[in-house]
């Protein structure tokens, strides 16, 4: 269970639906990891042995000023320099869409945790599919605010396109969910149509088929 800290009001749900998915006491990397946010939660409430990697050195340094331990990195570059399994979990969080090679980046992330987690905006969400046939245009929503000409997010995708990507590297989704900015959960299961028409993010925990130590 997950304990709540003083800041749980104000916290990401996907951090939340992340640090329930995390063992207490394990230890995580946590790539793209912003300002520190969630692992700084996973610390508080899990005990975790937390480290970072994070692009801009603006958040690096506010990390490091909040006493976590991270260091500047490019997911699409350096993943490749960590060892096999040297994490109990590896953790992308709302930065998958983000990345030039998701498809190499996500392997990288099996490799390097015995479990991987990753979080991404649903681009098959009603909202967007509405927008799209309505008005012919690239939608504008508040999990995706920016119009396309200046949106980081260069591989957008949906519940289903994950799927079939974990298909495709033989990956073990042990859980998933989909959910909205309110919280409200979908367990994402073999039908995929109402969880990729109403989920707004997803959250996966994944492993590689090969046998993994339980943690």
């Amino acid at each position: 269970m997950l304990d709540k800290p003083k800041t749980l009001h104000a916290t990401r749900v996907d951090h939340l639906l992340i640090a329930e998915m995390v063992a207490p006491g394990s230890r995580v990397l946590d790539v793209g990891c912003g300002d520190g946010e969630l692992l700084q939660l996973l610390a508080d409430t899990k005990a975790v042995d937390a480290r970072g990697v994070e692009l801009s050195r603006e958040r690096v340094n506010a990390c490091v000023a909040r006493g976590l331990s991270v260091i500047q990195g490019d997911a699409d570059q350096d993943l490749g320099d960590y060892p096999d399994q040297a994490f109990d979990f590896a953790i992308l969080s709302l930065t998958i869409q983000a990345t030039l090679r998701p498809r190499e980046v996500l392997e990288n992330l099996l490799r390097i945790g015995r479990r991987a987690i990753v979080s991404f905006p649903n681009f098959g969400h009603w909202r967007i599919r509405t927008d799209l046939l309505l008005w012919g245009r690239m939608p504008s929503t508040p999990n995706l605010p920016e119009p396309w000409y200046a949106s980081p997010d260069s591989h957008l995708c949906t519940i289903r396109d994950f799927v079939e990507l974990c298909e495709l590297l033989d990956t073990v989704v042990e859980e998933a969910v989909a959910f909205n900015s309110s919280g409200r959960r979908l367990p994402i299961e073999r039908s995929l149509s109402l969880q990729n028409l109403f989920g707004e993010k997803a959250v996966f925990k994944l492993r590689h088929r090969a046998p993994t130590r339980d943690i």
